[in-house]
C-alpha cells in the first residue's frame, strides 16, 4: 500500500498497513501520531506558530478502520495556540491529544546558544535494519531505518536513524513534525529490554517536545527504556537530526507476559 490513510473530510480511512507488531487489526501508535500531526498543521490560527508538545493518550486500541477527526481548541492567543484533537471510532474515542504551539519570532541569539550536536554516526554510517517481528503489512515496512548502536531485537538502549518513504495521507508530503511524531512512538521497540516473544510492552501515551522543528528525512531515536516492578515502565528519547539534538519523546509502557 502507497500510503497509510485516505482522508475524506472529517474520516481517515486507515489502510490495512497502519497495523502495529501485536495484532494485524490494531494501528501502530506512530500511525495515529503523524495522523493527529498533520491536522494540527493545518488548523488557522492568528500567527505563525509551531508545535513544541504533542501528547497523546491512547485510550483503547485503535483499530485498522475508518477514524474520525475532532479538534477543539482551548486556547487561541498570540503567543500560544492549546487543542484537543480526538479519534474517533464508531463514536467511540481511541485517542485524545492536546497540542501546543508556539508563536515563530525571529529572535538573534548569542553566539554560543547551539544545538547539542549528534555524536553518533550518521544514517550514511548505520547498518540496515528491519523489524521482522510479524508476517504481516504494518506499519514499520514503511520506514527505512539505519541502526547505529543496538537495533531491534537486540536488548539495551539503542540509536537508530528513520526516514518515512511511505505517504501517511494519500497525497500529502511527510512534514517534518509528522516525522517526528511517528518516530517518537518507536522508542519502546528500539530500547527494549524484554523478550519481544515473551513479553509484552505497549505503550498507553505518546508525548514529544520540540525546541524545533527537525530538518532532513532522517530522524535520529536515541533511546533507552527503565522498568518498575508493578507491571509499568518508561520508554524515552532524544531525537536528532543533521543538524543536532531537537526534541525529546516519552512513553508510559504497560508490561506483562505473553498468553501461553
Amino acid at each position: 500500500m502507497s500510503y497509510v490513510y485516505r482522508v475524506d473530510g472529517s474520516i481517515a480511512h486507515a489502510q490495512a498497513c497502519a497495523a502495529g507488531p501485536w495484532d494485524p487489526s490494531m494501528q501502530h501508535g506512530g500511525a495515529p501520531a503523524s495522523l493527529i500531526a498533520w491536522a494540527v498543521e493545518r488548523m488557522p490560527m492568528r500567527e505563525p506558530m509551531h508545535v513544541a508538545r504533542m501528547t497523546l493518550d491512547l485510550i483503547r486500541p485503535v483499530p485498522v478502520a475508518p477514524l474520525e477527526i475532532k479538534i477543539d481548541v482551548q486556547r487561541d492567543g498570540r503567543k500560544i495556540q492549546v487543542c484537543n484533537v480526538t479519534l474517533l471510532h464508531e463514536g467511540v474515542a481511541c485517542v485524545r491529544a492536546t497540542v501546543l504551539k508556539i508563536r515563530q519570532a525571529e529572535t538573534e541569539l548569542p553566539d554560543l546558544v547551539i544545538d547539542e550536536q549528534v555524536t553518533l554516526p550518521g544514517p550514511e554510517q548505520g547498518r540496515e535494519s528491519r523489524i521482522r517481528f510479524t508476517d504481516y503489512e504494518q506499519f514499520a515496512g514503511g520506514v527505512t531505518l539505519r541502526s547505529v548502536r543496538g537495533s531491534f531485537g537486540e536488548l539495551g538502549p539503542g540509536a537508530v536513524w528513520f526516514r518515512a518513504h511511505r505517504q501517511i495521507i494519500e497525497g500529502e508530503p511527510i512534514t517534518p513534525l509528522m516525522r517526528a511524531a511517528m518516530t517518537g512512538d518507536f522508542c519502546n521497540g528500539v530500547s527494549a529490554v524484554l523478550d519481544f516473544n515473551e513479553w509484552i510492552f505497549i505503550n498507553a501515551d505518546l508525548t514529544i517536545s520540540l525546541s524545533r522543528m527537525p530538518v532532513g528525512e532522517w530522524i535520529l531515536l536515541d533511546a533507552q527504556t527503565w522498568l518498575g516492578d508493578h507491571g509499568a515502565g518508561l520508554a524515552f528519547a532524544k531525537l536528532g537530526d543533521e543538524r543536532g539534538y531537537f526534541g525529546r519523546a516519552i512513553q508510559s509502557l504497560v508490561i506483562e507476559r505473553r498468553p501461553k
